[in-house]
């Protein structure tokens, strides 16, 4: 057999199929040709993609500017044998290295779950003969026989059916199970739409069919999403891109002061020695080697309050993404909804009722014109409930507190409305008790159950409405009253609950004499009465409502992606109140899979951003989607649960997974696992990743004027020809005990009260603003004035270099410890947050200060650190100097506060 081209399958007519494929629908193809088949097209699986050697992954966890840096202060430490800090700071680095490596190889085991997803048996028909086989031995033209419970072990064009329903939710995100039909199909028709194929990964939930195979492996629909998957990008997410930028530069600047320090040394005549010490002791200084290690640390917290909201965070760096978020693109069911079918509607005796209560739990009431009804003035209503109540084949049980339910989600939709409108389902069950029935099948579009009463028999069905009215001639209208059926107006009522996102129902009945006991479809081609429609929903979740209008006020976008149909779609995003483009009618406007795929690439990003919501799509056009919105500086976060979400979950800035409903492929392929798999998490954790944006900022701001003051008085001492105010021992001391002890605290500083006001932060703005940056300078040298002013000041009053040395040290630190009440919030001052919000402050402060009276007055650690005990009245001075820092920059804060508010400035 040549080699076959990609079809419009479920375009062509079966006998077309046999010829493409030289089978035969009945007796499929022969062993000899499927063994020369599978030589020619391989083995039904999905083909591993090349990746990296583990050696070589964990070697690119070094591949950092910072780490460089680290590294680099590694080896000058262990050149001035300082063996323990070398080693230390060495850890901190194999730690991150570990760390990222661990996430990275978790996320590569996305497409091992797509392959696991494909190992299955398979019936087929092979000369005639049923035998059953693995399906990695699948060839094209193979006649694949199906059987509920099976999972589909290909991709087949359907060949014949027998009420065949499948659950391709994973694949399509379709939540309701698909009824198969082997009609031909338009050439445009969706993937979702094609009810004449069948595809692999998917499970038959009922019924039996059989199928010719048109694609294994990795020419399969499962199979081309993992090529998406492969070929998605690895997005880097704002903070990475944001710290890598911040570290170039940095390094740098380290390296050009450094190197600038040692020239003018050498132009000072200074010897080669001394200078070179100055440099070493230079770098050691303005090198932040508290920074990675605090990083890491403070996006692990972060991951930990995220849990607590249930958010389980899978790549660290996702954490701060989240608060950079500009777009979220959510799927419908179970997200936005509560994935609870739910009547809301009853149209009954030409009345319209509405019904209260969302989800499975019998609570609630049915109402008309706002008031309870009591359903013995309401004859028809009755009817109609009863009718839901006993031709249904599911119910609702209490477990836990929480109400489950047992079969179809539709049925236990009908079950709940019944109970809200006063039945009793175990006494009406016995009064009229179950004698045979008709199963729901996809050609005739209703069921059936015949029940005894006392002198007669009555048969309850339910269906589609157009099933109902081709089978009633008489509608109930009171208690024992009838009309003709006019079916248009039954219609009008149907089409008005259908332009609400409402699935409708049609409910009848007929009466039999008492002698029946056995129901056929002959018995059900007319003498209906009809009882009258339900419509029911998949309602949105109150919380959702909430949290969408948030991201809008905090100015992200919010859009629905959904497999589900474009007028629920609609619906549901109008109800919670999703922000788009708009119809004539005021409903938002939903694109299709159908309509998107006529477009052209260039008015993708457009449309992207324009609509609100996309229904009926395909794995690649939600790639596409995010893609496009990608293409115009958004920060993308993307929800889903089936295998089909995973290559836009992979390829968006921020991958979010359903914990509960999701499969292992959308889980692996994800930055964030939703526990509840609600939207409000996400809203959540978007206030969280903001918060802890603001405390990586606050963290930063705090610890660089340290370096800086350092390595400007080491500057100016080599520049001045003076003796070092501090060694580099000292100043691997203060980087390494500030950035832990007193940076360290701001981690968990509450998020500020006007969080979710402010606008995403544009992607394109670096950590260190101007006005952060002119902070900066401003705290470097007010350390540079006072540390080595009062080192000059100890020198000149006859100290000794290292009693003044050891001024230079604590004066830093109690300066950084004024300072870290400054930082605490970017503009506000510590009364607006609250003085005593974050005890941890303090408790850091404290600590430190315990640390630097050891590093002070412990014998054995002025040995090493080569420091002398102080004495009060040089402890007043260090105090001083660090009370004015702190009104300095208060007042600085006071100003630029001003500055903003004058100018309309939101403050953060």
């Amino acid at each position: 057999m040549k080699e076959i081209l990609t079809k419009d399958w479920h375009h062509l007519e079966v006998n077309e199929i046999e010829k493409i494929f030289e089978t035969d629908s009945s007796e499929g193809i022969g062993k000899e040709e499927a063994d020369k088949r599978i030589g020619q097209f391989g083995e039904n699986k999905i083909t591993k993609q090349q990746q990296q050697s583990s050696f070589m992954r964990f070697l690119l966890q070094f591949h950092q500017p910072l780490i460089y840096i680290l590294l680099g202060a590694t080896i000058v430490t262990l050149f001035l044998g300082e063996y323990i800090d070398a080693g230390v700071i060495f850890a901190v680095v194999l730690l991150n290295a570990i760390i990222g490596f661990v996430q990275e190889s978790k996320a590569l085991s996305a497409i091992d779950s797509l392959s696991k997803s494909m190992t299955t048996q398979a019936v087929v028909v092979r000369n005639g003969d049923r035998i059953k086989i693995e399906a990695s031995a699948l060839v094209p033209g193979d006649l694949v026989l199906l059987e509920s419970g099976d999972r589909v072990p290909a991709d087949l064009r359907l060949t014949r059916i027998k009420d065949l329903r499948i659950d391709e939710s994973a694949l399509t995100g379709e939540s309701v199970a698909v009824d198969k039909k082997q009609d031909l199909l338009e050439k445009e028709t969706v993937l979702g739409d094609r009810t004449n194929m069948a595809y692999a990964s998917t499970v038959v939930t009922y019924g039996r069919g059989s199928g010719i195979v048109i694609a294994t492996g990795d020419k399969s629909e499962i199979g081309k999403i993992s090529g998406h998957i492969s070929s998605a990008q690895d997005i880097k997410t704002p903070l990475t891109v944001k710290i890598e930028k911040f570290s170039h530069q940095l390094l740098f600047v380290i390296l050009g002061l450094t190197v600038l320090t040692f020239a003018i040394g050498l132009l000072r005549g200074q010897e080669f020695t001394e200078i070179f010490m100055s440099s070493v002791a230079f770098a050691v200084s303005v090198i932040p080697e508290g920074l990675p290690a605090a990083v890491t640390i403070m996006l692990a917290l972060g991951v930990s309050k995220m849990a607590k909201r249930r958010a389980i965070i899978r790549k660290l760096v996702a954490v701060e993404t989240l608060g950079s978020t500009t777009v979220i693109c959510s799927d419908k069911t179970g997200t936005l909804t509560e994935n609870q079918m739910t009547v809301q509607r009853i149209y009954a005796g030409d009345q319209l009722y509405k019904v209260t209560g969302i989800g499975y739990a019998p609570e609630g009431e049915i109402q008309t014109e706002g008031n309870k009804i009591k359903l013995a003035d309401h004859q028809v209503l009755n009817e109609c409930l009863q009718c839901g109540l006993l031709c249904n084949d599911s119910k609702i049980k209490k477990e836990e507190e929480k109400w489950k339910l047992e079969g179809d989600p539709t049925e236990a939709a009908i079950y709940v409305a019944s109970i809200k409108g006063g039945l009793d389902a175990d006494n009406i069950h016995k009064d009229y008790p179950r004698l045979e029935d008709i199963p729901f099948e996809s050609e005739y579009q209703y069921m059936a159950t015949l029940h005894k009463v006392a002198d007669h028999t009555i048969a309850y069905i339910k269906g589609s409405m157009e099933a109902l009215l081709e089978r009633s001639d008489k509608r109930l209208m009171g208690s024992d009253k009838e009309e003709e059926i006019n079916p248009a107006k039954i219609e009008e009522a149907a089409k008005k609950m259908s332009s609400d996102g409402l699935r409708v129902l049609g409910f009848g009945s007929i009466i039999f004499d008492s002698g029946k006991e056995q129901i056929s479809h002959d018995d059900l081609k007319h003498g209906v009465t009809f009882l009258g429609l339900q419509g029911m929903i998949d309602p949105p979740r109150d919380e959702a409502k909430t949290s969408v209008h948030l991201c809008q006020k905090a100015g992200i976008q919010v859009k629905m992606i959904t497999g589900d149909h474009a007028l629920t779609a609609s619906a549901i995003a109008g109800m919670i109140g999703l922000e788009g483009e708009k119809e004539e009618n005021g409903k938002l406007k939903a694109y299709t899979g159908r309509e998107l795929s006529d477009i052209s690439d260039e008015e993708y990003p457009d449309i992207a951003e324009r609509i609100a919501v996309f229904a009926r799509v395909a794995p690649e056009q939600k790639l596409k989607l995010v893609k496009a919105l990608q293409s115009k500086n958004n920060v993308v976060a993307m929800t889903g649960d089936g295998v089909n979400d995973g290559p836009a979950l992979k390829q968006a800035n921020i991958g979010v997974a359903m914990g509960i409903t999701g499969t292992e492929v959308a889980k692996d392929a994800s930055d964030m696992v939703l526990t509840d798999d609600n939207f409000a998490s996400i809203e959540s954790a978007v206030e969280e990743g903001r918060g802890v944006f603001d405390n990586l900022t606050k963290f930063i701001v705090c610890i660089l004027p340290t370096n800086l003051g350092q390595g400007l008085s080491i500057m100016a001492s080599i520049i001045l020809g003076m003796v070092l105010p501090i060694l580099p021992v000292q100043a691997l001391w203060v980087n390494m005990t500030t950035a832990v002890l007193l940076g360290l605290p701001l981690a968990f500083e509450p998020n500020e009260p006007d969080i979710m006001d402010r606008k995403p932060r544009n992607p394109d703005q670096p950590i260190m603003t101007k006005s952060l940056v002119l902070r900066t300078l401003l705290v470097g040298f007010l350390i540079l004035l006072f540390a080595t002013g009062l080192f000059h000041y100890e020198l000149y009053l006859g100290a000794d270099k290292d009693y003044a040395r050891t001024v230079t040290t604590t004066t830093i630190v109690v300066i950084q410890a004024f300072y870290l009440l400054n930082c605490r919030s970017l503009l506000k001052t510590n009364m607006e947050i609250g003085f005593f919000s974050n005890p941890w402050i303090f408790g850091g402060i404290g600590l430190m200060m315990v640390f630097q009276v050891l590093f002070i007055y412990v014998p054995i650690m002025n040995v090493f650190f080569h420091t002398l005990p102080l004495n009060l009245m040089t402890w007043l001075r260090i105090l001083a100097a660090g009370a004015l820092v702190y009104i300095i920059i208060s007042i600085e804060k006071y100003f630029r506060r001003k500055y903003k508010n004058k100018n309309g400035e939101r403050n953060k």
